[in-house]
């Protein structure tokens, strides 16, 4: 692995995409809304499918809104679902690196929702996302803290889940717990105008627990995951059955409840 690369741990199977096409501007970039105003330019970083970015993309109109990722399919997916909407012409999707993507634009906004909990050097990327942005402008991103996951009920297959996702993120060069290590990481990057919040997915209705925990159950056993924690050894086809299995439990408990924490910064970037 090179000093500017990291493997995504989750991959880009139909359960985790399903999980990241549930993502809209308000439940996963509420924090960034109230600096919005129609007519400014965005860019999207890490944009996967494309939702979050599309969301913005209503709220800026007419402005310039472009997502990138470096997963051709990924992207392939967010174009087709933004032609799909009527109004393909309100976003753009390029397949690129911000570190190295050759497009000479300036952007008000630069955005990136859990993408900086994966990549092997998130201060190299807060500066490139800073050198995107014009002066008096804006750098949001928002990641998870994985050291902050809580549940009921408390299974021991879950803290297992737990144990073993956020060992397989750091094998592959990424830091799970990133939610509050972003100012720190942004200082480094040279902003110095960082505002932090925190905020909280909670999954506790039928139909929201129903669909989180069945979402994992095929997950631990389908994805980029999956085959990580079998051929390093870290884990084994039985116990991954029993985990899924654990997932399907605690979404069939009405007394369920998970909460997934957020660490969140707004830096103004120097005019």
């Amino acid at each position: 692995m090179s000093a500017r690369s990291a493997i995504y741990t989750h991959g880009h199977h139909e359960s985790v995409l399903r999980s990241h096409r549930w993502r809209t501007a308000a439940n996963s970039a509420a924090y960034l809304l109230p600096h919005l105003r129609p007519g400014r330019s965005l860019l999207d970083v890490g944009c996967g499918p494309g939702t979050i970015t599309a969301d913005l993309a209503t709220r800026l109109a007419p402005g310039v809104v472009v997502g990138i990722d470096p997963a051709p399919d990924v992207v392939a997916q967010a174009r087709e679902a933004a032609a799909g909407a009527g109004d393909p012409a309100a976003v753009r999707f390029e397949v690129a690196d911000v570190r190295t993507w050759d497009d000479d634009g300036r952007f008000d906004v630069v955005h990136a929702h859990q993408v900086l909990q994966h990549v092997a050097d998130p201060v190299e990327v807060l500066r490139a996302m800073a050198d995107r942005c014009s002066p008096g402008g804006l750098v949001a991103a928002r990641d998870s803290d994985y050291s902050a996951f809580t549940w009921f009920p408390r299974l021991p297959e879950l803290d297992r889940w737990l144990e073993l996702y956020r060992t397989a993120a750091r094998a592959n060069g990424g830091e799970p717990d990133a939610g509050p290590r972003l100012v720190h990481w942004a200082r480094q990057a040279g902003l110095t105008d960082v505002t932090a919040s925190a905020s909280t997915w909670c999954f506790a209705a039928d139909a929201d627990r129903r669909w989180w925990g069945g979402m994992w159950a095929e997950r631990i056993l389908s994805s980029a995951l999956t085959r990580q924690l079998l051929d390093t050894g870290l884990s084994t086809q039985t116990e991954l059955a029993e985990i899924s299995a654990a997932w399907r439990r605690w979404a069939a408990d009405t007394d369920g409840v998970f909460f997934v924490t957020h660490g969140e910064i707004l830096c103004r970037v120097s005019a």
